[in-house]
Parts: structure tokens; C-alpha cells; sequence
């Protein structure tokens, strides 16, 4: 669990960091574009400290999600991952001058309370056999996301963000599945090319779902799926279980961080580099003009 809330802190900060390089990479031209993916603005903003620590702080926190998912329950994970929601809403308010609502503190408070629960009540992770079809039915997933983002892509306004943003969530679950299905990697194992493909295809997604629609909906739309669909493949076949007796706080604490979560979804649109991190997105003055 420190491994899991460990790398929801390096992917929350990572967050703020590149938010604050790329807004300081648009200020250096100011006809740079303000919608769209700006590779330009990619450039400018990589060139800058604070983004290259973001990017390590992001590879740091994946290394620890690996490891947290070799030791205990997804669904523990996946929401500790939702909530470098948190993370990013909290260092907003010191790094980049956000005010919190009264709304969103208590947000912050619940999201904590949540992952409180969850740590008294998760058991070790699942030793149950994974059936053999598993992980061709990751692999296909992976691709199935790709087309149905295809299709998605095509929807109108916020309808297609909240469809990309699902999208993308299944596509970023695809990995946390297949880490525990990789005991042993090998270049024969489907389970690794799932991975390397459901990865691929949820940044793509989530790409295109900040640049061409409401960022605050796709975020919501990809906490939801991404914390629910792998945890309940970790449950139904890979044996994940609770602490006996302790079921109840487990569900408990996982619906309570979510929801914690969902309502600081609009901090997924902080940054504004043209290459989103797990939680971020969007691009200069996209918060302001969503506001207004």
C-alpha cells in the first residue's frame, strides 16, 4: 500500500510540475496554438527542469505502481492511483495558486479517508490461477479499445469526451492486468504485447479526448473505468480478496475514494504540454475558458 500511495503522490506532483513548465513554454510564444495537440509547445516545455523532473517522477511512480500490484489487491491500487487527484488539487494551491471550494477540501479529506479503509481492510494480492484465456481476452481488449475509440472519436462535443475518456480508462486497466499475469515475461506471452497495447492505445485516446472536448469529462469518464473494470477482473479471477470479515470497509473505502476523485476531476486538466501524463492534460487558459 506505501508502494501504491507512493506512486499516486510521484504521479500527482509529476502533474503540477509539468503544468507549471508548460504554461511558462506557452508564455515564450505567445501565438502559440491554444487548442489542439501543440508539438511546438511539447518542445519548449520538455526543455524546462521541471517538466524532465515530472517525466522522472512519472517513470518512479509507475515502477511503484508495478510493484504495489505484485503485493496487494488492484483494487486497492487503482485507487490510489485515482487519488493523485488529490495529490495535484493539494500542490495546486501552493505551486500554482488554485483555490480549493469547500467541496473540493472535503473531496481531499474523503479521497485520504477512503484509502484509509482500504489499507486496514485490503489482503495480500490474489494467488488464484488466472484461466488460460485471460490473457488472450486482455490482448483483444486492448484492441477492441482502439477501435471503439476510433468509433468514439467520431461523437459529438462532451459526448465524445466522456467516451474517449471510458475508452482510455479500460485501455490504461488493460496493464494492470497483465503485470500480474507476467510472472514471467517472454516475447510469446500475450499478456505482454496487452500491456504494451492497451498502454499505447489509452494515451492516444485520453490524447485525443483533451484536445477535442471537455477535459474534466474525460477525466471522470477514465477514474471510473479504470479503477472499477480492472478491479473487478482482480476479484472475479485473480483471486483478490479482503482481510477476513473486512469486505464491507473494502467496498466502503474503494467507493468512497473514487467518488472523492470524480469531483476533483477538473484538476486533470492542469498541464499543458501536448503529451498528458495519467492525470493530466489539456492546454494554456483551457481551465479559464471551461470557467467561463
Amino acid at each position: 500500500m506505501l508502494c501504491a500511495l507512493g506512486s499516486s503522490v510521484c504521479y500527482g506532483t509529476a502533474t503540477v510540475l509539468q503544468a507549471v513548465a508548460a504554461r511558462a513554454a506557452a508564455g515564450q510564444d505567445e501565438g502559440a496554438s491554444r487548442a489542439g495537440v501543440d508539438a511546438a509547445l511539447f518542445v519548449r516545455a520538455v526543455r524546462q527542469w521541471r517538466y524532465l523532473v515530472g517525466l522522472a517522477l512519472d517513470g518512479a511512480g509507475f515502477a511503484l505502481q508495478i510493484v504495489a500490484l505484485l503485493l496487494i489487491p488492484i483494487y486497492a491500487v487503482g485507487a490510489a492511483m485515482a487519488a493523485s487527484l488529490a495529490v495535484t488539487a493539494v500542490l495546486a494551491t501552493r505551486v500554482l495558486a488554485v483555490r480549493l471550494s469547500r467541496t473540493e477540501w472535503t473531496a481531499v479529506v474523503v479521497v485520504c479517508a477512503g484509502l484509509a479503509m482500504l489499507g486496514l481492510a485490503s489482503g495480500p494480492e490474489g494467488r488464484a490461477s488466472a484461466p488460460p484465456w485471460l490473457e488472450w481476452a486482455l490482448l483483444g481488449t486492448g484492441a477492441g479499445v482502439l477501435l471503439c475509440g476510433a468509433a468514439a472519436g467520431r461523437l459529438p462535443g462532451r459526448s465524445r469526451a466522456l467516451a474517449l475518456g471510458v475508452c482510455a480508462g479500460l485501455g490504461f486497466g488493460v496493464p494492470e492486468v497483465a503485470v500480474r499475469l507476467l510472472e514471467q515475461p517472454s516475447l510469446t506471452d500475450p499478456a505482454l504485447y496487452a500491456l504494451l497495447l492497451g498502454g499505447a492505445a489509452a494515451f492516444l485516446l485520453l490524447t485525443s479526448a483533451f484536445a477535442h472536448g471537455s477535459v474534466t469529462t474525460a477525466t471522470a469518464g477514465m477514474v471510473l473505468t479504470e479503477t472499477i473494470a480492472p478491479a473487478a477482473v482482480g476479484v472475479v479471477w485473480l483471486g483478490d480478496r479482503t482481510r477476513e470479515g473486512l469486505a464491507w470497509l473494502a467496498v466502503l473505502g474503494f467507493a468512497v475514494s473514487v467518488a472523492g476523485a470524480l469531483t476533483l476531476a477538473r484538476f486533470g486538466e492542469l498541464p499543458a504540454a501536448a503529451s498528458p501524463s495519467r492525470t493530466s492534460g489539456g492546454l494554456p487558459g483551457d481551465r479559464d475558458r471551461d470557467r467561463d
